[in-house]
C-alpha cells in the first residue's frame, strides 16, 4: 500500500513577481508548531511610526474651535435689549419733564371731556322733564376746560337743540338756540340748581315736509318761492270731485313772538271749464275759463242755454234783438258766440249768482249744482284758514324771547330769535 502523499495541484497561470515587502516562502516543516498568526502581524511592523497622540490631537483641534467661536450664553429675550431699556437715559431733564407735562394734560383734557359728556346727559335729561318733551334735546357745552368753568360758575356758552315742538296746528321740526355766559346755582361740582341766561339766540326751522302732512293731508304740498312766500299746490275734494288748488301765501312777523300768512291768488279749478275764485269783487266767484267760453262757439245746445236765460243776457250786455236772431238762425248763433267780445262777456259772468236760479243751464253748461252750492260756503276765509301757516312762539315765565327774521329757504320757513334774562331750574 502506497503512503499518500501530498500532490500539489498546479495552479493557474498569473504572475508570481514577489511583492519587495511580502515574506518568502519557506518550506514547512511537517512536524513545525503552527505560527501565531498575530506573531506575524508584528513581524510585519518595521518599526513605530512617528504620529501625534490622539490627545495631542484633539486637544489641538479643541483648542482651536474655542479660539474660533465664541463662548456660549443663553439668549437674552427681553425686548430692545440692554439700548432700548435706557431709551430716554441720554434725555436732558427739561425734555423728560416736557414729555411728562404732555401725557399729564392728556390725562387732564380727557377726564374734561368725559366730565362734559356727563353734564350734556344730565342737561338734556332735565330739559326733557321741566319741558315735557317726546324726546331728550341734544346738548353741546362749549369752552375748555370745562370744570375750571364750573369750579368758577360760568358757563362760556350752551347749544341746546329741540326736535319736533308742536305750535298750534303745526309742528316746529327744529328749534336750536345757543346760550351765552351762563351762570350757574351750583353747591360744588356735582349739584347745580339752576342757570341764568344774560342772552341767547338761536333759529326756528318749520319744514314744508311737516306742512305737508300736517295742513296738506298729502293732497296740497308746501314750496318755496322767493324770500317771503310760499306756493302751494294740489287738491281738494269739494262736493265728490277732486278741484285743482293753487294759492300763495305771504309770510310776515306777526309781533315780537309770532308769523302770520296772508293767502292770496286762491283759486279752484273745475277741469278746464270753469274757475272759483273765493270773494265778492267782480273778478271773484265762478267763471267760465277761456277754453270753456270758446266751447260756445262749437256747441249751439250750450250756447242756446246760455242765451234762453234773460238774466243771463242782461248781464252779459247783449242786445234782446240780437239774440232773437241768433236763436233763430244758427249761422247768425256762431257768428255770435265766435266773436272775441263775446267771450269777454262770457268769462266775466259769475256763474255763482246764477246757480239757485238757473240749475239746469248749468248742468247743461257741464256744471254739477251741488259742487256750486258747495263752492258758495268756500269763502275766502274758510279756504284761507286751511292753508295757513301762522303760529307764536310761548311767552316765558321770566325773560324776553322774540323774532329777529323770517325767511323763506328751500326746506321751509326759518325764523331767527333771540332773547334774554331767562332764568331755568330754582
Amino acid at each position: 500500500m502506497r503512503t499518500p502523499h501530498r500532490m500539489d495541484m498546479q495552479d493557474p497561470p498569473h504572475d508570481r513577481t514577489e511583492h519587495p515587502h511580502a515574506p518568502s516562502e519557506q518550506p514547512r516543516n511537517l512536524h513545525e508548531q503552527p505560527r501565531n498568526p498575530y506573531d506575524e502581524l508584528a513581524a510585519l511592523d518595521d518599526g513605530p511610526l512617528e504620529e501625534t497622540p490622539l490627545e495631542d490631537f484633539l486637544g489641538e483641534d479643541t483648542e482651536r474651535r474655542d479660539e474660533q467661536e465664541p463662548q456660549w450664553a443663553p439668549p437674552d429675550h427681553r425686548r430692545g435689549g440692554r439700548r432700548r431699556r435706557n431709551r430716554f437715559a441720554g434725555l436732558p431733564l427739561a425734555m423728560k419733564a416736557v414729555v411728562a407735562l404732555v401725557v399729564l394734560a392728556a390725562f387732564v383734557a380727557l377726564g374734561d371731556r368725559w366730565a362734559v359728556l356727563y353734564a350734556e346727559h344730565r342737561a338734556a335729561d332735565t330739559l326733557k322733564d321741566r319741558l315735557d318733551l317726546a324726546a331728550a334735546p341734544e346738548v353741546e357745552i362749549g369752552g375748555f376746560p370745562f370744570l375750571t368753568q364750573l369750579a368758577d360758575k360760568r358757563l362760556e356758552s350752551v347749544k341746546v337743540t329741540v326736535p319736533d315742538v308742536a305750535a298750534d296746528r303745526v309742528s316746529l321740526a327744529k328749534v336750536s338756540a345757543t346760550a351765552h355766559d351762563i351762570r350757574l346755582e351750583a353747591d360744588g361740582l356735582t349739584s347745580v340748581r339752576g342757570a341764568h341766561v344774560p342772552r341767547f339766540d338761536g333759529d326756528v326751522l318749520l319744514s314744508f315736509e311737516d306742512l305737508n302732512r300736517e295742513l296738506g293731508a298729502s293732497q296740497v304740498t308746501f314750496t318755496g318761492e322767493g324770500r317771503d312766500r310760499v306756493r302751494a299746490r294740489g287738491t281738494l275734494p269739494v262736493a265728490g270731485h277732486d278741484l285743482r288748488l293753487r294759492a300763495e301765501a305771504r309770510i310776515q312777523r306777526q309781533g315780537e313772538r309770532g308769523i302770520a300768512t296772508e293767502i292770496g291768488g286762491m283759486r279752484l279749478d273745475i277741469g278746464d271749464l270753469a274757475t272759483y275764485r273765493p270773494g265778492t269783487r267782480p273778478a271773484e266767484g265762478l267763471h267760465l275759463t277761456p277754453k270753456g267760453s270758446a266751447d260756445l262757439s262749437r256747441e249751439t245746445r250750450k250756447a242756446k242755454a246760455l242765451l234762453s236765460v234773460p238774466a243771463i243776457v242782461q248781464r252779459m250786455g247783449v242786445p234782446e234783438a240780437t239774440v232773437r236772431e241768433a236763436l233763430a238762425d244758427d249761422g247768425k248763433l256762431a257768428e255770435l258766440t265766435g266773436s272775441p267780445k263775446f267771450a269777454r262777456q262770457a268769462e266775466r259772468l259769475n256763474l255763482i249768482d246764477l246757480a239757485l236760479d238757473n240749475p239746469e243751464v248749468l248742468r247743461r253748461l257741464g256744471l254739477d249744482p251741488n259742487l256750486l252750492d258747495e263752492l258758495s260756503g268756500l269763502t275766502r276765509p274758510v279756504l284761507a284758514d286751511r292753508l295757513a301757516l301762522a303760529f307764536e312762539l310761548p311767552k316765558p315765565e321770566q325773560g324776553d324771547v322774540r323774532l329777529d327774521d323770517v325767511r323763506v329757504e328751500e326746506d321751509g320757513i326759518r325764523v331767527r330769535v333771540s332773547g334774554s334774562g331767562l332764568t331755568v331750574g330754582s
